[in-house]
């Protein structure tokens, strides 16, 4: 991982067109962490602040984060209150879109990092990161089903949105990729990502479906999935960050963004080199090691074989060669 990681830093500088002076040693770079809901999901939300927290270590940064509670009356204050009091403010979650319409403009020498989805138009302060969350969405639905004994999987969201969809595509051409006579159930979308109660209730229905492996896409909402299958004895894949030690037992893998990473990257590359690509999009794919499938440590229960993972590691190599193409909602 450190090996992509180090490849990353350097493709984005080779990359760079236009360098901004960043903060001088005395002067610590201070970065404001506004998301739309709220820590404590073990998965993007907190892979974020993860990244957040290694630049404070590592590089002095002076962090601070507004968890908006999916108070959508809270975005544009959450911003514009980040913006006055930091370099630079990274707003996590796709439901700030309307929000940084209204503030970018308006803060100038602020410069935004947008997680999880794509201006167009990107103002020259303003740097968006996407991710090909449905490459890795592939591999974990070809491991649900390799792993199934009833050759019926299912998915949970968090929503039916164009985001919460690019995971469902991928995860069901991967499955259907593994055995084209299976099942995947039609997805369940649970409308909240903070709830997991209802992402145990959910995925109860479909383990009650035949189901023996349901990835859960809904942040907070999703650990209720790992609950689920527990009381049913029965298979998880985990999401955003590597979860399998929600449940070793219950989760298999999990298909990770690693939104922590991506921003950590972003602001060390300003830090070191004056370098921010303001104007532009980085889609992130499954070649940069932004798009991974995690197992856990070597001490935790493999479900997946050595040899599943190998095929794992040929099918991820077919798809940054273009010889598997993968569905996509975005």
């Amino acid at each position: 991982m450190m090996k992509k990681i180090l490849s990353m830093l350097l493709c984005i500088a080779m990359m760079a067109t236009l360098g901004m002076a960043a903060a001088s040693e005395d002067q610590p770079v201070r970065v404001g962490l506004c998301i739309a809901e709220t820590l404590g999901d073990k998965g993007f939300y907190d892979s974020a602040n993860e990244g957040l927290q290694r630049l404070v270590s590592d590089y002095g940064v002076v962090g601070s984060v507004v968890e908006c509670k999916s108070d959508a009356s809270a975005y544009t204050d959450a911003l514009a209150s980040s913006a006055e009091g930091n370099d630079i403010v990274v707003a996590v979650g796709w439901q700030f879109w309307d929000a940084l319409v209204e503030v970018v403009p308006q803060m100038p020498e602020t410069k935004f990092i947008f997680i999880d989805n794509d201006m167009g138009d990107v103002p020259e302060n303003m740097l968006c990161i996407t991710y090909k969350e449905n490459q890795g969405s592939f591999l974990a639905g070809y491991i649900a089903m390799k792993l199934s004994q009833t050759g019926v999987v299912g998915v949970i969201g968090g929503e039916d949105s164009a985001t919460i969809n690019n995971f469902v595509v991928g995860y069901q051409q991967g499955a259907l990729y593994a055995n084209p006579e299976g099942t995947v159930l039609a997805p369940v979308y649970t409308n909240t990502y903070e709830d997991p109660a209802k992402g145990k209730e959910a995925a109860l229905s479909l383990y009650d479906q035949n189901a023996d492996v349901v990835f859960a896409v809904a942040g907070k909402t999703g650990l209720g999935v790992f609950e689920a299958g527990a009381e049913k004895g029965a298979y998880a894949i985990g999401v955003d960050s590597d979860q399998k030690g929600e449940n070793p037992d219950v989760v298999v893998c999990s298909m990770m963004k690693c939104v922590g990473d991506s921003i950590y990257t972003v602001i060390a590359n300003y830090i070191n080199d004056g370098v921010f690509e303001g104007g532009t999009t980085w889609d992130a794919d499954i070649s940069t090691g932004l798009i991974a499938i995690g197992y856990g440590t070597e001490d935790m229960p493999q479900q997946v074989s050595d040899d599943l993972k190998a095929e794992v590691e040929t099918l991820k190599d077919k798809i940054i060669s273009g010889e598997i193409v993968v569905e996509s909602t975005r």
